[in-house]
């Protein structure tokens, strides 16, 4: 298992749409695998494969449900369905790996379920309702479908954040990933 780069904010592979899965291969096995090592070593909720770098149409999650218990799977095609109201509180931070750092406070469903398969190609389904996973199941969605968590913010927040990934320099410094072996999100 290898810790892959994050791709940062800016970066062309977080505004592509994903290719769906086929066939799972020794390589889908080893991205997923890399995918969970990544996502360990950023003490992250999930990690869509496009933060990584690639195009295809999965993700894992590790993260508390509700009830607080810690759920950990990887979805391979998933599609979501979302329920439940909007919300949006201000005490409500989400955050991403691809703005380390940084975190604001988005309008999501309170529920959310995903369909998909696992890597034994066998039907899983994962739902949430009130809980951080059903904040990251939408969240790691989005990502497959070239959408960043700041596109949810309202537009005040958006300048806010905006605002924020410019002073942190990553465009002009040409940042497009992170290694979280060696530097902290917030150090980005």
């Amino acid at each position: 298992m290898t810790v892959r780069p994050i791709t940062i904010v800016g970066h062309r592979a977080l505004a592509q749409r994903t290719r769906k899965v086929r066939e799972i291969t020794d390589d889908i096995r080893t991205l997923v695998a890399d995918m969970f090592e990544t996502n360990d070593a950023a003490d992250g909720a999930g990690l869509a494969a496009t933060q990584v770098g690639s195009r295809w149409r999965l993700f894992v999650y590790s993260c508390a449900d509700v009830d607080e218990v810690r759920q950990r799977g990887v979805v391979i095609n998933p599609q979501l369905e979302r329920f439940g109201g909007i919300e949006l509180d201000e005490e409500t931070i989400e955050g991403c790996l691809s703005v380390p750092g940084e975190g604001f406070p988005a309008a999501r469903h309170r529920g959310a379920r995903v369909t998909g398969i696992d890597l034994e190609g066998e039907p899983v389904s994962v739902e949430d309702e009130g809980g951080v996973l059903a904040r990251a199941l939408q969240h790691e969605v989005d990502h497959l479908d070239g959408t960043l968590y700041l596109d949810r913010l309202t537009p005040a927040r958006k300048r806010e954040a905006l605002d924020a990934v410019t002073a942190r320099g990553w465009r002009s410094r040409g940042l497009l990933s992170w290694d979280p072996t060696s530097l902290e999100a917030a150090d980005v």
